[in-house]
Formats: structure tokens, C-alpha cells, sequence
């Protein structure tokens, strides 16, 4: 095997120094990446990724580099990374913030206050992150805020916030024992430089296992479709809910991929005279809204034998074809 990338690493404990190194290769056309960890002369090594697709290669190296990187390895040679002066530069005093207080929550508090935005979204029929997101309410968990004054300290924390919820959130923190004070300046001395660089690895790690993960689905979705599977066997393959699925086979269409396939098979059960009457209810009415296509067609009962998001798929596939058609009208025009 050949050789084409490598890299030392080292992991300083209070023991002793660990080194590793991350490594790519190619032989016979097929791509190698793996992972070296040396301890006390012994050499074992991991393989991430064996195969043909450089992309998903770099996905996975990504997502696993950033993973050990979050477990205190770094490099010897700089350059694995670019994007730790990026995060650093973008709202660092709020990160450092932030960081802190997913490393030092009380979690006893967090537990109360998540239990509160359980409840308020409920009688307020709202989602519960548009009341508080997990971060905010880690950061009032860790820093204790007694008065409304300490609370607008907190970043995401705004006028409209604290007049809403913020007597509810001081409610929950009155009584709590906090060793901590405010102003919130004494975080960042009291932080580890190596806790803090952790942590925004750990921030890569999981928007790199996002990626990996979104990579993945695309590439279940696309085997799928070459192989002739059905809408519901790359559901059950898959993972993904019918909607979702769709949705992909939009975007997978706008990108140029053959989904006609899999339309084919699933709009066959649907009369050509229904699937010609929702084409020309596109035509009149546009393709940017469901609803009034829907109502165009069915009027405002949905076909008998069909519930109303099975009615949706078909509309959403028909959708598909639809602006295909019309942007290669466009493009010849």
C-alpha cells in the first residue's frame, strides 16, 4: 500500500505521552484510512475506511479526527484543522461562556428547568426550543442567576426572554447553593486552554458526525434507487420517514440524479386521468403550495381510500416531475 498522508499525534496525561498517527493510503485502487495508537513499543492500528469513494473517505476522516482531537490529541503538524481559528474568532467570550457551562452544570437544576419548558410548551402549544434552547437553560443551571439583572448577563438571554420567562427561570434558582458569581469575567482565566479546545473539537465531532451520518442516507437512498428497491424497503433501509424521503428525492432530482424509477413504480397505481388533472393544476396555480393544488383537484374532500399525506406523496411526486419539466423548458428556451 502506498502510502499518500500522515500525521503524528500526541496526547499529554498526567502519566505519561501517548502518540498515535492518522494515515492514507491506496493499493489496487481502493482508498485506506486508519488510525495508530503507540503504547509501550506496541503498535495497534484501526481501520476507519476501506473502499472507492474518496468522499466518503474524508467524511469519516473528519468525523473521527475531530473526535480523537475532542479527547486530547493534537497534532504535531499543524494543519488538520483550519477551522479552531474560525471558531475561536466568531463570538469567543460566548463560547467560552457556553463551554464552561455544559462542563459545570448542576444538573439537579437543569433537570428543574427542563421539566418547567416541558410544561410551558405544552399549554403554550409551542416547540420547546422556541421557549429555551438546551444551551441556554445549561448556562442558567451553571451560573445561578438571582436577579433579573444576572440573567440578561447570559447570552441569548434578551429583554423579550426575561419579561416572558425570566421571573418563572429565577423561581427555579432561588435557593440553589451556586459557588460562582457575577459578572461572568472570571471564566475565561478559570477555564483550561485544553478544556476549552476539547470541547470545540467536541462541537466538530458532532457536526461532522451530522455530515458522516446525512452521507450515509444519500448514499442508502441512491443504492436503492439503482437496485430498484420501493419507497417503503429505502424507508425501512434507510431511516428516514416517508415525508423525509421525498423531500430527498426533490433535492436528488434537482441535482441532476434519475429518480424517474421509483416514480414510475409508485405513481402506478394512480390513474393517468388524476395525475393529468394535478399536472394542470401546477400549470394554473404553481408548484410553491400543496394546499390549493390539493383543493384544485379534490375540492375539499380527499380521495376515498387514500389518507390525506398518501394524497400529499403523490402530489409531492408528481411535483418532482413537474419542475424537472419546467426547468428543461426554460433551459431550451
Amino acid at each position: 500500500m502506498e502510502v499518500i498522508f500522515m500525521n503524528r499525534l500526541a496526547r499529554i496525561t498526567d502519566q505519561n505521552e501517548e502518540l498515535a498517527q492518522v494515515w492514507i493510503g491506496e493499493e489496487e485502487g481502493a482508498w485506506h484510512l486508519g488510525w495508530s495508537l503507540y503504547e509501550e513499543g506496541d503498535r495497534e492500528d484501526t481501520v476507519w475506511y476501506e473502499g472507492s469513494s474518496w468522499e466518503e473517505l474524508m467524511h469519516i476522516y473528519r468525523h473521527q479526527l475531530a473526535l480523537q482531537m475532542s479527547a486530547g490529541f493534537r497534532p504535531l503538524l499543524q494543519g488538520l484543522f483550519h477551522e479552531i481559528e474560525e471558531l475561536r474568532s466568531r463570538n469567543y467570550g460566548g463560547q467560552r461562556l457556553q463551554c464552561y457551562s455544559e462542563l459545570y452544570a448542576n444538573e439537579t437544576l437543569y433537570e428543574d428547568l427542563c421539566a418547567w419548558r416541558r410544561k410551558r410548551a405544552a399549554s403554550d402549544r409551542k416547540a420547546p426550543y422556541f421557549i429555551a434552547t438546551n444551551r441556554l437553560l445549561r448556562m442558567i443551571s451553571s451560573y445561578v442567576p438571582l436577579t433579573m439583572d444576572e440573567l440578561m448577563q447570559l447570552p441569548g438571554v434578551g429583554e423579550s426572554k426575561a419579561s416572558e420567562y425570566g421571573q418563572a427561570w429565577l423561581e427555579l434558582t432561588n435557593g440553589v447553593e451556586r459557588s460562582t458569581v457575577f459578572p461572568l469575567d472570571w471564566v475565561y482565566s478559570a477555564l483550561k486552554e485544553e478544556e476549552y479546545e476539547n470541547w470545540l473539537y467536541r462541537q466538530k465531532e458532532q457536526k461532522y458526525k451530522q455530515e458522516l451520518d446525512k452521507f450515509k442516507t444519500r448514499k442508502q437512498v441512491l443504492e436503492g434507487m439503482k437496485e430498484g428497491h420501493t419507497l417503503e424497503e429505502i424507508v425501512n433501509r434507510s431511516g428516514l420517514s416517508r415525508r423525509e424521503l421525498i423531500e430527498l428525492l426533490e433535492i436528488l432530482d434537482l441535482e441532476g440524479y434519475d429518480t424517474d424509477c421509483l416514480l414510475d413504480a409508485e405513481l402506478a397505481i394512480m390513474p393517468e386521468q388524476e395525475q393529468e388533472a394535478v399536472w394542470n393544476a401546477y400549470e394554473e396555480l404553481g408548484d410553491a403550495f400543496l394546499k390549493p393544488v390539493l383543493h384544485k383537484v379534490y375540492g375539499e374532500e380527499k380521495p376515498g381510500g387514500s389518507s390525506l399525506e398518501q394524497v400529499y406523496e403523490k402530489l409531492r411526486m408528481i411535483r418532482i416531475r413537474y419542475r424537472r419539466h419546467v426547468e428543461t423548458e426554460q433551459n431550451v428556451s
